[in-house]
This record gives structure tokens, C-alpha cells and sequence, in this order.
């Protein structure tokens, strides 16, 4: 005869089983949000609004997806510091500009703003590997600038961005002069990266 417990235990072994299935099958969901609730993926402000000089880049990375990007210089005729920023995982590069703005001031440096694929005017859908591809490409195009010193490439990143940034440069140590990083890390997507390579 099976005591109510351990029916009782089941149910709940059951559900727990089923709720990790559910969460394995749609964290890619949970973790990349090209599109916050309300707002459309379509950039709500560009860097001009902000009284910023910008350039308009278009990236191909290497699978072939076209990636959109913003570089904000700061003074156009010098060639100062560049920080590769590497966004959060929700919303796009124009919710950032604001803190991008006080840090060009604060840093005095350029600021190179990557859209992963899948966010803003990039095209795709995000993923781990497809990430790691983009911020890729947002490297190698900067090391090839002649407009700037490309010994003085910054990657930081936030949150999200954190984990892109130190897996970029983890792969780009000589590309990269610092890392700065303003996170809680996604430590399991780190630790993903370097025990399972891609």
C-alpha cells in the first residue's frame, strides 16, 4: 500500500522535474530580451539627440548575420582610448546612451556600441555562440581602424555583457588592453564557455 506521502512526494518530484524541462527549454527566452514589454525593438533615441557625434556601422559576423552598431567618438580628430560596450540582456543600445553619454565625458574615450543579433536593427536571434560571434566581429572591426589607437581597446561590459566581454577577451588578449566589468556575472554561462568550448 503506497502511504499519501510518498504520492505526496512524487507529485512534488514531479513537478520540479517538469519545471526544470520547462526552464531548459526556453532559457534562451529568459536570458536574451531583444524587446522590453511596451517598448518596440526599433531604437526609441539615437546618439544625435544626445548631442553626440556618431558613426552608423554595419558588421557582418562570421556566420554571415548582419549586425548594426553605434561608434561615438568624443573628439573626431583625436585618437584616444575606445571602449568596446557590451550591453545588458534586455532592451537595445538606445536605452544605454545616457550612461554611454557620462562616460565618454568621464572617461574621455570613444565608445563603440555593439547590437547583438536579434537586437535593434541587427539581424537574427540571439544565442550564446551567436553572441561570442558578434562581439567577434565589433573587435576585429575596431582593431582595424586607422581613426583610432588600437592599442587602447577598453572592452566593457555589463551584466549580460559582463560574460560576452571576458569570453572576448579571454580570446583577444592581445587585441585587448583592459576589461572592465559591472556585473553579477552569468557565471554559468562563463563556466559554460570555458569547459565547453565552442
Amino acid at each position: 500500500m503506497v502511504s499519501y506521502m510518498n504520492i505526496l512526494l512524487y507529485g512534488v518530484g514531479g513537478l520540479v522535474v517538469a519545471g526544470m524541462a520547462l526552464f531548459v527549454a526556453f532559457q534562451e527566452k529568459l536570458v536574451y530580451v531583444p524587446v522590453l514589454p511596451g517598448l518596440t525593438k526599433s531604437y526609441a533615441i539615437t546618439p544625435s539627440r544626445l548631442r553626440l557625434t556618431y558613426e552608423d556601422i554595419w558588421l557582418s559576423s562570421s556566420d554571415g548575420v548582419r549586425l548594426h552598431a553605434w561608434f561615438i567618438k568624443l573628439f573626431p580628430d583625436t585618437r584616444g582610448p575606445t571602449i568596446l560596450f557590451f550591453q545588458e540582456n534586455a532592451g537595445n543600445i538606445a536605452h544605454r546612451l545616457e550612461m554611454v553619454r557620462i562616460m565618454l565625458h568621464q572617461l574621455q574615450c570613444n565608445v563603440f556600441m555593439l547590437s547583438y543579433r536579434g537586437y535593434g536593427a541587427s539581424e537574427g536571434s540571439p544565442s550564446q555562440k551567436g553572441i561570442t560571434k558578434d562581439a567577434q566581429a565589433a573587435l576585429d572591426h575596431l582593431s582595424q581602424r586607422s581613426d583610432i589607437d588600437t592599442s587602447r581597446i577598453v572592452v566593457f561590459g555589463r551584466s549580460l555583457g559582463g560574460a560576452v566581454g571576458a569570453v572576448l577577451t579571454r580570446n583577444n588578449p592581445e587585441k585587448v588592453a583592459g576589461l572592465i566589468l559591472e556585473t553579477l556575472l552569468r557565471l554559468y554561462w562563463i563556466w559554460l564557455e570555458f569547459c565547453y568550448p565552442f
